[in-house]
């Protein structure tokens, strides 16, 4: 866990937010030395973040990316040692995650990241010290950055968007994705920034269920996903909310949509 006040108390051996931080001057120096592109991972610390900041005012090639946990908890979580707050980087202390929210708004981050780790139950099912790093993060990136970002005010929705869709095919020169362009493949997300939900682990579609999220009531989630033009999923919120007599109407707009 990350190395302050909850890991002492707790009598856990601490990650210093300094190893992220000295890592990330690091690769930021070694950009401007040798021109190449640098992208930073999870990255969940204020120094680490403010490295990145200084390499983009000075024109280098640096971009960095955020897991949802890392803004969504913070090391407080660890208190009942549940292995599901496990994870690497660690959960950091609220002045980190306020420089997260801030990297957010001012553009400093420029992706979205789940860091999805699937674990087997029995993986997870050891002492704190012993359990892998890692927790199931796809099923709830979209409803936790909805909740916690747009309706708290942190970012509005094309921001999202731009953190999601457009910023990470930017970054690996996929121009024929992140757009709707025409011509561009044909992977459409369509998210109800509104729609009220429960994440109950119980019905994910993963096989893993290490998370610290279930229970977790959140607001706005994806009610469909399209795949090179093919509709492959539609949330069940959708189906329900247009009636009965729209069912066939549905299917065949859905049969034209998939041709």
């Amino acid at each position: 866990m990350h190395e302050g006040r909850w890991s002492l108390r707790l009598g856990l051996s601490g990650i210093p937010a300094a190893a992220e931080e000295m890592d990330a001057v690091r690769d930021c120096t070694l950009a401007e030395l040798t021109g190449a592109r640098v992208h930073l991972a999870h990255v969940s610390t204020r120094g680490a973040l403010a490295a990145v900041r200084r390499a983009k005012e000075r024109g280098l090639p640096v971009t960095c990316e955020v897991a949802p946990h890392h803004w969504a908890l913070t090391d407080e979580a660890v208190e009942g040692y549940d292995t599901n707050t496990k994870m690497n980087p660690p959960l950091r202390s609220r002045d980190h995650v306020a420089a997260i929210l801030e990297g957010l708004r001012d553009g400093t981050v420029d992706a979205i990241a789940t860091d999805h780790a699937p674990h087997h139950a029995d993986e997870k099912a050891l002492e704190y010290d012993h359990a892998p790093f890692g927790i199931t993060g796809l099923e709830t990136a979209v409803g936790l950055a909805l909740e916690r970002l747009v309706h708290e005010g942190a970012i509005n929705l094309q921001r999202l968007v731009e953190l999601c869709s457009i910023n990470p095919a930017r970054i690996f020169n996929l121009t024929d994705r992140g757009t709707l362009r025409r011509g561009a493949w044909g992977d459409v997300t369509i998210l109800d920034p509104d729609l009220q939900w429960t994440f109950d682990v119980s019905r994910s579609k993963s096989k893993s269920r290490n998370t610290p999220f279930d229970g977790l009531a959140m607001r706005g989630a994806a009610v469909a996903s399209i795949v090179a033009g093919r509709i492959v999923y539609r949330h069940p919120e959708l189906n329900r909310s247009q009636g009965t007599e729209n069912t066939e109407q549905s299917k065949r707009e859905v049969i034209n949509v998939e041709r």
